[in-house]
């Protein structure tokens, strides 16, 4: 693939191998024949399948990012270790698409009201993150003797952290709503759109001096011209399109006209001059304030997923491990250097805009690695010519060893913080004093873990019944707004020890976790067992996928979100077509008895209770029999008319019908 006015490039080009020198194209034997093709291209696919499924379930298992497997995946099987699969430039140019479906998703998570909202953290924090991340490492390149054009490619793509890697960390730790996480988030979006007009300027960097400012400026106003037509006129039509083609009804329609839309548009940039990536950024930005772009979110992620696993092991399979170990002291630097300077840069703007030092500690812990576009911009500036095949090994390497060392990271920030932040015992301490304070004078209370709307309906009812409770969440906000209206709601992390001993749970009569986080939940039932063995623990969870963890983790009872919600369809619909509601209730009672230990405790006993509960269960059920029940309604019928006979006619006034009584006799006459 050539660049046309110093715009796009594929990235795949930059893997193409030359010719063998005297070859011809057509020459006797140059090529296997197509059936030898086709089983050579099985052979493949199968060795790239299996590796990756391997791979990702050892990953997944060590709670790693899946697209780590995807890189080792690929160094493990390409031409530079095992060899098992050489590097083909259409397996590149097909994982190419990966960089276009995953700029199309983070285009459609893009909204303008979200960014409005966030305005301050993404573009006051990530925009001068950005921008002192690069202006440090450009310098410190420089100054080690690297060209300028290699420095900016290095430090643009060293400057920008993994968004699936921290997203994914932090929802796991429930962190996503704290004041470090909400940073985070605001610093990996910047950076997200950061990565658009890089991906302008870096093709044209192979130009010098005049014939460099002359591509940038046609390449800006090529970009600003695609994004204006683009934007004005796709905001009309894109809408009315949709609709057009969602009343069809189709699914296969619809999934078709996606892939339509996402690669039409990214056709179009291209051949403007700019990149594939553009255009598809594009095309999930406009999707994004459409009322379509959930089912597009979910019909997209197949092929994006699948896509963007070819890139990684793609990437993976260039990773020369002999040229890394070669210059492994400059893969060490690219390695520690990055981390420390976006660390402190991190940390000390969090500071700045706010933040306490613990929050900007642990901030900077989060974004201190490199991410996947630093791969995409490194394999960019490779095409150019402005970086140089050592150097783009040595960048890849330090990136993936940063990215496998972030989890670690992330995970352990809490024990680093607490001990570089001395203020941080503090701000600890008054946090536990506040939980504390609300627990001091309760006995016999429940311990709520987590405060959303299953909390707060089950506050509702604690206070109803007289109970009292103390309720701990992580969402500063929510926890604002309930102790604004005077509930026991305070900030802390259920999964604590010191959160749950001030939270009083050795003298709690139950604690309750109301989170759908079956991780979450069992460190804190066994923080919970670990400092108050007999205190019994009520979990919910999204479905029976993880009862038996929960049971074997220490739950007293699980609660399934789908088991109650089936019932209560099933209960809606038996009262819908007639079902007594008796009926219905004891339906739903002797479900629930079947379902949940603590229910069948009840309704057993032993001794004496339990004869007379088998008796009143038999006599019950023998009264329920189809042949008793013609026998009762015979029986019922006949009191009924020796009834009516013996009123002689009369009926006295009922409470369903008062004023429809029998018309007194006329009173016998006097004498």
């Amino acid at each position: 693939m050539t660049a046309r006015g110093g715009g796009s490039v594929q990235f795949a080009a930059c893997f193409e191998d030359p010719p063998a020198p005297g070859a011809r194209a057509g020459a006797p034997g140059a090529g296997a024949s197509g059936g030898a093709r086709v089983i050579e291209g099985l052979r493949l696919a199968l060795i790239l399948l299996a590796s990756a499924v391997l791979v990702v379930v050892l990953f997944r298992r060590l709670s790693l990012p899946p697209l780590l497997g995807y890189l080792l995946v690929g160094v493990w099987i390409g031409p530079h270790a095992l060899g098992w699969v050489p590097d083909s430039p259409t397996a590149r140019g097909v994982a190419e698409f990966g960089v276009v479906f995953l700029m199309f998703s983070i285009g459609l998570e893009f909204s303008l009201p979200k960014l409005t909202q966030m305005r301050r953290l993404v573009f006051g924090l990530g925009g001068l993150q950005v921008a002192a991340t690069g202006i440090a490492l450009g310098a410190l390149l420089v100054a080690a003797g690297t060209g300028w054009q290699a420095a900016f490619v290095i430090a643009a793509a060293l400057a920008m952290s993994s968004t699936a890697i921290v997203v994914r960390m932090l929802a796991e730790r429930l962190e996503l709503e704290t004041p470090h996480g909400r940073a985070s988030v605001g610093v990996l979006l910047f950076q997200d759109l950061a990565v658009v007009p890089l991906l302008i300027v870096i093709p044209a960097l192979g130009h010098e001096g005049a014939a460099l400012a002359a591509t940038l400026g046609i390449a800006a106003l090529k970009g600003l011209g695609v994004l204006a037509l683009i934007l004005f006129f796709g905001q009309r039509l894109m809408r009315a399109w949709f609709h057009m083609v969602a009343r069809r009804r189709s699914h296969e329609l619809f999934v078709i006209n996606v892939l339509f839309i996402t690669l039409g548009l990214a056709y179009v940039t291209e051949r403007a001059g700019l990149s594939l990536a553009l255009g598809a950024f594009l095309a999930g930005l406009l999707i994004s304030e459409t009322e379509y772009r959930h089912q597009v979110e979910d019909d997209i992620r197949p092929f994006r997923e699948v896509l963007l696993g070819l890139f990684f092991v793609s990437m993976g399979m260039r990773l020369d491990l002999r040229v890394v170990f070669d210059q492994a002291g400059v893969v060490a630097l690219l390695f520690v250097v990055p981390m420390l300077v976006k660390f402190g840069v991190v940390a000390g703007l969090a500071r700045l805009f706010g933040q306490t030092p613990g929050a900007a500690l642990r901030a900077g812990l989060a974004l201190a690695q490199a991410g996947e576009f630093g791969l995409v911009l490194a394999s960019v500036g490779m095409v150019t010519g402005a970086l140089e095949a050592p150097l783009f090994h040595a960048v890849v390497a330090a990136t993936l060893l940063s990215m496998l060392v972030a989890p670690f990271l992330i995970q352990h920030s809490d024990r680093l913080v607490l001990r570089w932040s001395s203020s941080e015992w503090l701000l600890r301490s008054l946090a536990l004093h506040q939980v504390a304070v609300q627990s001091i004078a309760r006995e016999r209370h429940v311990v709520i873990c987590g405060y959303g709307r299953t909390g707060q309906r089950l506050a509702r009812l604690l206070e109803r019944e007289g109970i009292a409770y103390v309720a701990l969440d992580l969402d500063p906000d929510r926890v604002r707004e309930a102790v604004a209206a005077g509930e026991s709601v305070v900030y802390g992390d259920a999964s604590r020890r010191e959160t749950l001993v001030a939270a009083g749970i050795n003298r709690a009569a139950a604690l309750v976790i109301s989170f759908v986080d079956t991780a979450a939940a069992v460190r804190t039932l066994a923080r919970a067992h670990e400092l108050s063995p007999s205190l019994p623990v009520i979990v919910r969870t999204r479905d029976d996928a993880d009862l038996e963890r929960l049971s074997e983790a220490g739950a007293a009872e699980v609660v399934p979100d789908s088991f109650e919600s089936s019932l209560m369809l099933a209960s809606h619909a038996m009262l819908m077509i007639g079902v007594p509601v008796r009926r219905v209730l004891a339906h739903l009672r002797e479900m629930r008895g079947d379902r949940y230990r603590l229910l069948r405790g009840f309704y057993r006993g032993r001794g004496r209770r339990a004869g007379r509960s088998r008796r009143r269960d038999a006599a019950a059920a023998a009264l329920r029999h189809p042949r008793v029940r013609r026998v009762r309604r015979r029986a019922h019928a006949r009191r009924a008319r020796s009834g009516r006979r013996r009123c002689r006619g009369e009926r006295a006034p009922t409470a369903r019908h008062p004023g429809r009584g029998a018309r007194p006799r006329d009173p016998p006459q006097a004498g």
